[in-house]
């Protein structure tokens, strides 16, 4: 592996930003050969608050198996149906792994949609059963950087890299089409574009993404939603009309119970 940080400060995902990276510093890791079929990079966040209070950090959720090695545990989350909640207090660094869409498949028994809205102990893929935690754990705290630190958990995981498996490219492919066409607003267009039955379609999702087709399009809008409402005043009603949603109400409700707020709420406090 690379032993390179990039620090990043592409907020996709990232809610308000602007205060987020204003309390902690992110940055991208390249995955070794062994890894990068199964992830797209490893992530590092670092933070000092002593002194400060806690910042509260939310991420949008999104079609990704993440593991992470934190001060205090290594876990796994699945993904989830609405924003996750951060509290960042004292100094500290997590080293996490995103997972490819459907990546984290080869590497668990059973369907992605078990690990949908659940955090778990890394024993809950059965490959990462013998990683020693704790001993981890203390290494990535220790570390004298980011990069080595994401260094050492890529070398953790490399040898239990179970065989390549094509359906995670298939996966990938799948979610890139609805992130790259927002014109997909249906299951049913979605089913047509990929050469899928609806039904088909649902199967290989819960088996390999972890959920629904329906959820995936609706993420999309949601990302670009909130990546709109924090550039800058929006006109709702006409990104609503152009993220296919059937009015504004429609688009405010979904941005509501996923977000935790109404968007033009948001895009204020965004703007801040």
């Amino acid at each position: 592996m690379r032993c390179v940080s990039e620090p990043t400060g592409d907020p996709r995902g990232i809610l308000h930003a602007r205060a987020g990276l204003a309390s902690f510093a992110l940055a991208r890791h390249p995955p070794s050969g062994a890894l990068a079929p199964f992830v797209d990079y490893l992530w590092s966040v670092e933070w000092d608050r002593r002194g400060e209070p806690p910042h509260v950090q939310r991420i949008l959720p999104n079609p990704a198996v993440h593991l992470s090695v934190e001060p205090a545990r290594c876990a796994v989350t699945g993904p989830g149906r609405t924003a996750w909640t951060y509290e960042l207090t004292g100094s500290g660094r997590v080293i996490g792994v995103r997972f490819r869409p459907g990546g984290a498949r080869p590497w668990t028994a059973a369907p992605l949609a078990e690990l949908t809205d659940r955090e778990l102990p890394v024993s809950a893929l059965p490959r990462l059963a013998v990683l020693d935690g704790p001993a981890l754990q203390a290494a990535v705290q220790e570390a004298p950087d980011a990069a080595s630190a994401a260094a050492l958990v890529d070398a953790a995981l490399a040898p239990l890299c179970p065989e390549p498996d094509p359906a995670v490219d298939r996966a990938g492919d799948l979610v890139a089409t609805v992130d790259a066409e927002p014109g997909i607003r249906r299951v049913e267009q979605l089913a047509r574009r990929l050469d899928l039955s609806v039904r088909g379609l649902q199967r290989f999702c819960a088996e390999w993404i972890g959920i629904g087709p329906k959820e995936l399009i609706r993420w999309a809008r949601l990302h670009e939603a909130a990546g709109r409402a924090a550039a800058g005043p929006v006109d709702l009603a006409s990104l609503a009309a152009e993220l296919g949603y059937a009015d504004q109400a429609h688009l405010v409700r979904d941005f509501r119970r996923v977000v935790g707020e109404p968007p033009a709420r948001y895009a204020r406090a965004a703007g801040s």
